[in-house]
């Protein structure tokens, strides 16, 4: 018989990204993995190794622009989930979401176990109900929960983030450095015109700089690129971007997805990080790493969507030649 799992992360292509080891762990013990995310995360789970399909439903207790609860909608996915018939589910969480939501509507859909990190009481919506220290990596946390619920990495697995390949090929020649101006998440970008700074920098110091951006962003990069950067907003698919990162001597953004994508191909992070959540959790997992930021600037730890304080100052700290000695000592090294 055929063992099916619904593995559920609905947010974000960063967050999806950062379940690749709890994914590879639970394909190990698996016959077939379903991935069910939001639709800012399905692309990434397509990129995952050991996800063999992809739904998307976009969750009205996950997203941060969330549709209203709709009944024919939670209905037609309970069918779904009920003519799959898995048999078990894995609901992995940030820690200030609550999967139990979605457990009530897999119990209702018959699956069988369900496991899930929950800090509050969940009744008889979980089997496993697994707790642990919120300062992981969130790429550790969440291989808890796989080892929590009776999976575990196969021999040899190093437990680092990684994608599919191949991977398209690359457009431009290796050896230059990506800067990605733009975030998911207002007070987590550096500001427009330290990154034209920087780019400006970059290229004094000898190094060919790509900005990348998604199809909403090609002011932000056409302004950052300037006439010295090569301007690659809104024109890269998420295989392609992997691509592109994967080509870089160095990727210089903020704690957002193209952060993990880079961690996930490998390639060395010059990360401007805001400390509205903690690094410790959120920063760039299993690569070479160069913090920037005021981690103990007054936003630390508010979760802030905009940033609280006057003038950004966490990263507004940070010059254009803090960056160019971040991306030589990577480089260097």
């Amino acid at each position: 018989m055929t063992r099916t799992v619904l593995v559920a992360r609905l947010d974000n292509a960063g967050d999806v990204l950062l379940q690749g080891p709890l994914v590879r762990a639970v394909a190990h013990g698996a016959d077939r993995v379903v991935f069910l995310a939001g639709p800012a995360g399905a692309a990434a789970a397509g990129l995952l190794p050991g996800v063999d399909d992809v739904w998307t439903w976009a969750c009205p207790w996950i997203l941060g622009d969330p549709p209203p609860v709709d009944a024919a909608d939670l209905a037609a996915l309970t069918d779904r989930v009920r003519a799959l018939a898995p048999d078990e589910a894995v609901l992995s969480t940030s820690f200030h979401q609550s999967p139990l939501p979605l457990a009530m509507l897999l119990r209702t859909a018959g699956v069988p176990r369900i496991s899930a990190i929950s800090v509050d009481y969940p009744g008889s919506l979980l089997d496993v109900r697994h707790s642990v220290d919120d300062d992981l990596p969130e790429p550790e946390r969440a291989l808890s929960l796989a080892r929590a619920a009776g999976f575990e990495l196969p021999d040899g697995d190093d437990g680092r983030l990684s994608v599919r390949r191949p991977l398209p090929p690359a457009a431009h020649d290796p050896g230059y450095v990506v800067l990605h101006p733009g975030a998911s998440v207002p007070a987590r970008a550096w500001p427009p015109e330290r990154c034209a700074e920087a780019v400006e920098a970059l290229a004094d110091a000898g190094y060919r700089v790509l900005v990348t951006g998604g199809p909403g962003e090609r002011a932000l990069t056409a302004q950052v690129a300037g006439v010295r950067g090569i301007d690659l907003g809104g024109a890269t698919s998420l295989p392609e971007m992997a691509a592109l990162l994967d080509g870089a001597v160095a990727v210089v953004v903020g704690n957002t997805g193209p952060a993990h994508l880079a961690a996930a191909v490998g390639t060395p992070v010059v990360s401007l990080f805001s400390p509205v959540v903690p690094a410790a959790r959120w920063a760039p997992y299993g690569v070479p790493t160069v913090l920037l930021g005021d981690q103990s600037a007054p936003c630390r730890d508010t979760r802030a969507r905009e940033c609280p304080v006057p003038g950004h100052p966490c990263l507004a700290s940070v010059s254009a030649a803090d960056v160019v000695a971040a991306v030589e000592k990577l480089v260097s090294a």
